[in-house]
């Protein structure tokens, strides 16, 4: 695939070294290495600074049917990730935008601003059905640039109002700065929180996730949160063959001490231009192992570097495969991590009286109505991937 190449100096702090060119563009870069050449004889440096864009979203509860995770909907408050992970599967998403998969992802981002006024709206449709919903699917709802916008902690404001249950997927501490809402949601039954932690080695966590939080303060997000009385787990991902695997029971020992009584795993996946973000990231940090990384990735995707399918993309296929989940289950089963997991509640779910609108009708025509009172959420549960 073309690509745009970045020199070293321009992409410090970042994870793929190079702006692959969206799938959907109607232009093609080469890299002017004369341009590279001369900027550093003038000491000219060009720098991928973080660019937010406020986007005015008109939905913000995406669906989804996959057979394979444990939810139906979700929300992303930002497109793109200032963390740079190098393996990100949601690195193919801003293709659709007309941008790279690559720095781009990680450097122009877009912010929902509205996310809370729209929330509510879609929450107040008659008709309305109340179900697990997942914040951090797709993008981490807790990256860098949250502290300053707060969209994540104004839509969990929304969800609380409402009683609405959530499940957080995040590699970030900050998720800490909103345990007063958090635990108040996890007193009734409506919250749970999953910490990503792929390895605790402090140097491979650096290059592979260069603006994430370092594992041992996400382990320490884990101890505050249960502290707080808010239900958390570990999630080992995304296990990279013969890079991270060898961290597995470490990962879920350290967290298990810090007070996770769930845990799942995620095999690493390289859908679409994450392939070539993530081959090119390996070549250049740990050139001696790229081989031996890509072969065992081969055993585990039947040949390929990749595979899509419901039921197996999550974990693989083969004997590797199969080893990795052995000693993933021996581990959790010795620590005691997933013996209970109490499904997050929809029996809370009513819809609250609006804020009064300018014209003082209170902004509902619809008037309030209860959400499906059952006690268990709806979305689908996979028992090998024990996300929510």
């Amino acid at each position: 695939m073309a690509s745009s190449f970045a020199p070293p100096p321009s992409r410090k702090g970042r994870g793929a070294t190079a702006n692959l060119e969206s799938r959907f563009s109607e232009f093609h870069r080469e890299s002017d290495e004369t341009r590279h050449e001369s900027d550093a004889a003038q000491e000219c440096e060009v720098k991928f600074v973080t660019q937010v864009a406020l986007e005015n979203a008109r939905t913000i509860i995406s669906r989804n049917t996959s057979s394979d995770i444990p939810f139906d909907r979700s929300i992303n408050p930002y497109r793109g990730c200032e963390h740079g992970c190098t393996y990100c599967f949601a690195r193919p998403t801003h293709a659709y935008l007309g941008l790279s998969p690559g720095l781009d992802f990680e450097t122009r981002l877009y912010a929902k601003h509205n996310a809370a006024e729209r929330l509510d709206a879609e929450l107040r449709k008659r008709g309305y059905q109340p179900a697990l919903l997942a914040l951090g699917a797709n993008t981490d709802p807790y990256q860098p640039i949250e502290r300053e916008y707060g969209i994540t902690r104004s839509v969990l404001e929304v969800l609380e109002r409402f009683g609405h249950p959530v499940g957080i997927t995040t590699k970030s501490a900050l998720v800490t700065r909103d345990i007063d809402i958090l635990s108040r949601m996890a007193q009734r039954g409506l919250a749970r929180v999953f910490i990503s932690v792929g390895t605790l080695d402090a140097d491979i966590a650096r290059k592979m996730e260069p603006r994430a939080n370092t594992p041992v303060r996400r382990i320490d997000a884990i101890r505050k949160l249960t502290d707080a009385g808010i239900p958390t787990g570990v999630i080992v991902a995304p296990i990279v063959p013969a890079l991270t695997d060898f961290d597995i029971e470490r990962v879920l020992t350290t967290a298990a001490d810090a007070g996770a009584t769930y845990a799942a795993y995620v095999m690493l996946r390289l859908p679409r231009e994450v392939h070539d973000v993530f081959v090119d990231w390996l070549e250049a940090n740990y050139p001696m192992r790229a081989r031996h990384v890509m072969s065992l990735i081969e055993q585990v995707r039947d040949g390929k570097h990749n595979s899509s399918e419901f039921g197996t993309r999550m974990r693989g296929t083969g004997l590797h495969a199969e080893l990795i989940r052995q000693r993933f289950h021996l581990a959790a089963r010795k620590l005691g991590l997933n013996q209970a997991r109490p499904p997050l509640r929809n029996d809370h779910f009513s819809v609250p009286d609006p804020a009064p609108s300018a014209n003082g009708d209170g902004g509902n025509r619809n008037g309030p109505h209860q959400g499906n009172a059952a006690s268990a959420p709806s979305g689908k549960v996979d028992p090998q991937m024990p996300l929510f």
